[in-house]
């Protein structure tokens, strides 16, 4: 057992003040987590938090500068071709050859791994099937549509059958329909015991696809459970959105701090963070503070994170 009382045999990924430097810049400052077999952690953060960093110590393309890692109860940076033998890697830009169809691009990877031919046909089967382009099968990579690609790209990963499949930004670029089709994809892996690594910044996907989230900024962890965990801990139960105007939101904003716990100015709106989000609204109209817009939503991922690194636009 670890010091947490989880199942050692359970952790495929241990970190122990994982630290990466660049120079003067600190990528990774210091970080501790695990983790467990079968499940979806998430590694959320704006663009320069320390995630890709970490896939890629992990994945075994990048050394360390100080602290201990294991992946498979191994050390990377001394059996890196063992431990990518287990890996899947999907990367942020797809790298399939624009000139090989989607068969092909399947086979030569697969051949690539050293996989026998008696292997591999049945398993391009099974994958084009997974990744719904059995129909695109002779088709060039260039042909295919952003979503297409996304999927083979995931596809020709679990070629090898990797016990870990890692996944970062996998659904940048693409469009909402082509995000969910990904989604269901990531959602059968899951059922079939897949251990998914994925760095988004994207709050939906983070939410959706994640058992356990690891909130990154500036290479440090702000805080780790499940979604449901973190807005627990980090939120209220309901947040009222409210703009007066961008003239007007500085100057109504101490009146409105002084009816609630918490409040966050934007640049276009004001969050105000309730238990009872509509009573809240009733005594603002009340008061004589009538928004020009309003809405009561729950709370979510996007309010745990502008708490906890005070941005709420990803850069």
């Amino acid at each position: 057992m670890t010091n947490n009382g989880v199942n050692s045999s359970d952790v495929l990924i241990e970190a122990k003040g994982l630290v990466k430097r660049y120079g003067d810049f600190t990528a990774v400052a210091g970080i501790d987590f695990q983790v467990r077999k079968g499940e979806s952690f998430g590694f959320l953060g704006p663009n320069g938090a320390g995630k890709s960093t970490t896939m890629r110590i992990i994945a075994a393309t990048l050394t360390r500068s100080d602290g201990e890692i294991t992946i498979l109860g191994k050390d990377p940076e001394k059996f890196g071709p063992e431990i990518k033998a287990h890996l899947g890697v999907v990367p942020q830009a797809d790298n399939l050859d624009a000139a090989l169809t989607v068969e092909e691009n399947l086979y030569i990877y697969g051949r690539y791994f050293g996989l026998s031919k008696k292997f591999i046909k049945p398993k391009i089967e099974e994958l084009l099937e997974f990744a719904q382009l059995t129909d695109k099968r002779t088709v060039k990579v260039d042909a295919l549509s952003g979503g297409m690609k996304r999927r083979l790209t995931i596809a020709r990963a679990l070629i090898s059958e990797p016990e870990i499949l890692m996944l970062d930004e996998p659904t940048t670029g693409l469009d909402p329909q082509a995000r969910h089709i990904l989604w269901d994809r990531l959602f059968r892996l899951k059922e079939q015991g897949v251990t998914l690594l994925i760095t988004t910044h994207y709050m939906d996907e983070a939410e959706q696809l994640c058992d356990r989230l690891m909130v990154m900024d500036k290479g440090l962890i702000m805080a780790e459970d499940s979604p449901a965990g973190l807005i627990k801990t980090y939120s209220t139960k309901e947040v009222v959105e409210v703009r007066f105007g961008s003239d007007r939101n500085a100057v109504v904003a101490p009146q409105l701090q002084e009816m609630v716990e918490r409040i966050e100015v934007l640049p276009d709106r004001i969050l105000m963070y309730a238990d009872d989000g509509e009573a809240l609204l009733h005594t603002l109209n009340q008061k004589g503070l009538h928004p020009l817009t309003s809405l009561v939503r729950r709370s979510s991922l996007e309010d745990v994170f502008l708490r906890l690194t005070g941005r709420t636009l990803i850069e």
